[in-house]
């Protein structure tokens, strides 16, 4: 489907424009926000990059794979910013969760739940940043292997070398007592 949508837009129809803009402008703000650790940032990454995507588009070969592709755009405006700011932020991930079935948790499961996401959260932010958007690209984005290597522009194999000592670094600051 993207292969069809990206043809009508390299030919200047409206609709597929606003429909690729509308299909990855969540995930592209979520890559961003990994990377720039800030709303701010992401939003203007994320508006920056899709127009550098958009006006690339005719270049763009449509037996690859759209989003990867468009990811990268994305997180290469985002990096060119987090490099400009000067500046590091503690990264904020908002991990939305919602209830399974019909029935709310109860207060204590959703206590419990808040405090394990936020010491996960916290030994996410200690992992060194090649690791840490891994982890978020991967878990908190979605992103599959092949996805996270192509918008980090690295190999599929760095990419799950990352992963695996992440895990690892993850599991000993977890498991560490006051994690």
């Amino acid at each position: 489907p993207d292969s069809d949508l990206v043809r009508r837009a390299q030919l200047g129809d409206d609709d597929a424009i606003r429909s690729i803009v509308m299909t990855y402008q969540d995930i592209a703000y979520r890559t961003a926000y990994l990377i720039t650790r800030s709303e701010q940032d992401a939003r203007d990454a994320t508006q920056d990059g899709l127009i550098k995507a958009l006006a690339a588009l005719g270049r763009f070969n449509r037996s690859k794979p759209l989003r990867p592709w468009l990811l990268r755009i994305v997180a290469n405006e985002a990096r060119n910013r987090t490099r400009s700011a000067r500046r590091r932020r503690t990264l904020e991930l908002r991990i939305a969760t919602e209830p399974s079935g019909d029935a709310a948790p109860s207060p204590e499961t959703e206590l419990l739940a808040t405090d394990a996401r936020a010491e996960l959260l916290r030994a996410v932010n200690q992992l060194p940043e090649d690791q840490r958007l891994v982890v978020g690209l991967r878990y908190f984005a979605g992103l599959s292997e092949e996805e996270t290597a192509a918008t980090l522009g690295v190999r599929v194999g760095t990419a799950k070398s990352r992963h695996s000592r992440a895990l690892a670094r993850l599991r000993e600051l977890l498991e560490a007592p006051n994690g």
